[in-house]
């Protein structure tokens, strides 16, 4: 659940921080003074499109930030703790800032993430539902998502199995396709591989050759240098007078030292062991001077060598070992376009073997759909009968998709796509005797508001998000249906924490926390306040949304009454 929300310099509001509990919280006040801007700000903090309007006229940046709650098992920790994330004690803050030039910064638990993860993690905690989603149940393309996400574990991980034969079957057709387009340029191609293989068989290169001729020639270049560096060190330490012989001396006094006094014999030890170490090294270095000699034939053919390379690299590879592999991948490459109509019908048989794998899979989904769309259809039957469209009856409508990957099968041409090969649509009719229409032709405004409420109500159980939020979703109804919608919000929050703005008297009263939110003016500029409301200003303000201007106590005595229902309303649910 949503408990700590902090708001600064973002549109109207000045700084604000709002606590939430449990159940349902019922946003109320004027028109205009702010209520739409605190949903803005959550839509934002969970990876809204922003804007710099968003932030208050001669400030810097918009700060939103916000403290969530989550259970141990809960989708979205895993995702985070994959994005290296940690959640500890169940506690996730998202924090978006947004500056007056437009930039978005956002972070999870204090790590800076991009606007991808901050949607994908947000997405998972908070369901916004204004009156602009109705748009997407006037989607067709977007229903498939809403039984899908109705069906549950089972049809996700059989959509799971059938995306990964669908990318491969993706793969191999564009493969495929490209490959029977290429006759012409097979040919070309052909000749400028078998040129290219020439050319670096010619060379005969070693692997790691480059690098050992580098070596060889660095020491040919310097060959004179050397070999006075290492004549004038074993002259250092095999010379009359030189470091050998002082050790020597230093050897045989310790010799003495340590029979008489037996603490120095570890030192004495340690001085004996030097003298042969420093006598062995320069035995070494006399015989590697030795075999020193400078051959100016041997540094030429080294240039000449490695400018040959150096010619390859330009071409082919950055390293002799990048090149070999180049060569490698060009032999593979040769050998597939000399044999492209065998590899072709090779691919063909493989593409229609997985093929029948996609239809397979594709099928499962479409049954598992059908199930799932029957008990859908029921459930939200019953629902729109408890929201007084008691003659309303809601199908969905599966069809096979006509656009997506095509494949024919037994001369019948099949499609599919990334969600299988089904085309899902609501359709609606909603009084008795009419014939079932899809859903965007036939419902009005205050219907579309209460399917997309029974929606909710349904797939609450299912969307696992830690908040659901309702922006003004009763615009358009009144009376009875007011009151069932008023219930239905309060059931969906018996599970879920749900935040509502409303400006029905019968939803405030079914609140369990009621916020009141109003404009002020201070120090000529204007800012938004939310205040907790209980008792009587919680009447008082029922009492206001029911008569609009003036409170009488009769206005009073209706709200007292509406609350008192209310409550009765709550302990039967």
């Amino acid at each position: 659940m949503l408990e700590e929300l902090s708001i600064k310099n973002f549109a109207i509001i000045d700084e604000l921080s709002v606590s939430f509990g449990e159940g349902l919280t019922v946003l109320t006040g004027e028109t205009g003074a702010g209520k739409s801007i605190i949903m803005d700000a959550i839509s934002l903090l969970i990876g809204g499109r922003s804007s710099v309007e968003y932030v208050r006229h001669g400030e810097n940046r918009a700060e939103i930030e916000g403290l969530f709650r989550i259970s141990p098992y809960h989708p979205s920790k895993d995702k985070l703790e994959e994005a290296g994330i940690e959640v500890e004690e169940g506690m996730v803050v998202l924090r978006r800032d947004i500056t007056a030039k437009g930039k978005s910064v956002c972070r999870i638990n204090g790590k800076l993430v991009t606007l991808a993860i901050l949607r994908e993690a947000g997405q998972s905690l908070v369901d916004i539902h204004g009156q602009h989603e109705h748009h997407e149940l006037m989607q067709p393309e977007k229903h498939i998502t809403m039984l899908d996400r109705f069906s549950g574990r089972k049809l996700q991980e059989a959509l799971d199995d059938y995306k990964k034969h669908y990318d491969r079957f993706t793969r191999l057709l564009s493969e495929l396709k490209k490959w029977k387009e290429i006759d012409q340029e097979a040919a070309n191609r052909l000749d400028f591989i078998a040129f290219q293989l020439q050319e670096i068989e010619e060379a005969q290169l070693i692997p790691g050759e480059d690098e050992e001729l580098e070596k060889e020639r660095h020491i040919l270049a310097n060959s004179e240098k050397l070999y006075k560096q290492l004549h004038s060190t074993y002259e250092g330490i095999y010379g009359e007078g030189k470091a050998l012989d002082w050790a020597s001396h230093a050897m045989n006094d310790m010799e003495e030292a340590a029979r008489i006094d037996e603490n120095v014999e570890n030192i004495s030890e340690n001085i004996h062991s030097a003298y042969y170490m420093l006598e062995e090294a320069a035995f070494s270095l006399r015989s590697y001077i030795d075999t020193l000699s400078f051959h100016p034939e041997r540094l030429n053919e080294i240039e000449a060598r490695l400018a040959e390379i150096k010619k390859l690299k330009r071409k082919y590879g950055s390293t002799v070992n990048e090149i070999l592999e180049y060569a490698a991948a060009m032999e593979e490459e040769k050998d597939t376009l000399e044999n492209k109509d065998q590899k072709i019908q090779q691919w063909q048989k493989e593409l229609e073997s997985l093929a029948l794998d996609l239809l397979a899979e594709a099928e499962t989904l479409t049954d598992l759909r059908r199930q799932a769309a029957d008990v859908l259809s029921e459930k939200v039957k019953k629902e729109l009968q408890a929201l007084y469209m008691e003659k309303a009856r809601m199908q969905v409508e599966m069809k096979d998709v006509q656009t997506g990957q095509p494949f024919t099968f037994a001369d019948q041409k099949r499609y599919f796509n990334q969600r299988g090969k089904d085309k899902v649509e609501f359709l609606l009719a909603t009084n008795a005797g009419e014939p079932l229409k899809p859903l965007a032709k036939v419902a009005s405004g205050g219907e579309i508001s209460r399917i997309m409420l029974a929606l909710k109500a349904i797939l609450s159980d299912y969307q696992h998000v830690t908040t659901f939020i309702f922006d003004e979703v009763d615009t358009g109804v009144s009376g009875r249906v007011a009151q069932a919608i008023a219930q239905k919000i309060y059931e969906v929050s018996i599970d879920s924490q749900v935040l509502c703005i409303s400006h029905l008297p019968q939803v405030a009263a079914m609140a369990d926390h009621h916020l009141y939110i109003e404009k002020a003016e201070k120090n000529n500029r204007v800012m938004t306040t939310v205040h907790p409301i209980n008792g009587k200003e919680k009447t008082d303000e029922i009492a206001r949304m029911m008569s609009g201007v003036t409170i009488t106590e009769l206005t009073r005595e209706n709200a007292h009454e509406l609350l008192t229902m209310a409550d009765k309303m709550k302990s039967k649910t």
